[in-house]
């Protein structure tokens, strides 16, 4: 069983920009600085939003062909089980298997009242996702590498294992944020800590912020003010 997060704890991590979040776990040194979130080829559509965090549902899919015997694949409800069953609040997390990512849409705005109802608050693709104003409406974050206007031939392959977006590796429960600047996963095990470091981190850079904007800055004082915050 991975660890769970206590209410304020989470509280706590969702108060942070993705920037500060990012810098406060490089101070771990439990991950290289180039690793732990989702590439360019992943945007949030609705940058307006505070940030998003949640436990990852993991969801392959495939979309790009029809099938073979049938007109449609088969409807599979059994995954919402499996997203129920994690911990909440809850990230689905959807990697489109396809060559050509995009050419359906498993979430829209039928799909993305389902999740909602079972305590999602987001969704992260490097697919397609639809209905966007319905979406924005509700503020369910929409983290997605493009916008589709069909569902196309979506079904679902699998779910609960290991998936690939934009780089990222997610494990089902990972921890994820996600907010304008992008998504990136937090490591469990030093997750409660991080908030506190953030916070001293904050405080560094306002002193180092407030001397560049003052009339009195000289390369003298910033460099004797960078000297006494890195101690």
């Amino acid at each position: 069983m991975r660890t769970t997060l206590r209410e304020e704890q989470l509280q706590a991590l969702r108060r942070l920009d993705a920037c500060t979040l990012a810098n406060a776990i490089e101070t771990f040194h439990d991950r290289l600085r180039n690793e732990g979130f989702v590439d360019h080829t992943v945007r949030s559509l609705f940058p307006e939003l505070a940030p998003m965090l949640g436990y990852a549902a993991t969801v392959k899919i495939r979309g790009s062909a029809p099938p073979t015997t049938h007109g449609s694949y088969p409807d599979r409800t059994d995954w919402w089980d499996y997203v129920e069953s994690l911990p909440a609040p809850r990230v689905v997390v959807v990697e489109d298997t396809a060559s050509r990512p995009g050419l359906c849409s498993l979430v829209g705005e039928v799909h993305m009242s389902i999740l909602r109802a079972l305590n999602c608050v987001g969704v992260v693709t490097n697919g397609a996702v639809r209905d966007i104003p319905a979406a924005r409406s509700v503020g369910f974050h929409y983290f997605a590498g493009s916008v589709s206007v069909s569902h196309g031939y979506v079904h679902i392959i699998d779910f609960g294992q290991p998936v690939k977006i934009g780089g990222l590796t997610i494990q089902s429960g990972d921890l994820l944020h996600g907010d304008l600047h992008g998504v990136q996963s937090v490591p469990l095990a030093i997750a409660p800590q991080i908030p506190a470091v953030a916070a001293r981190m904050v405080a560094r850079e306002q002193a180092l912020i407030a001397l560049c904007r003052s009339p009195d800055f000289t390369l003298a004082k910033l460099r004797a003010l960078l000297a006494q915050t890195s101690k």
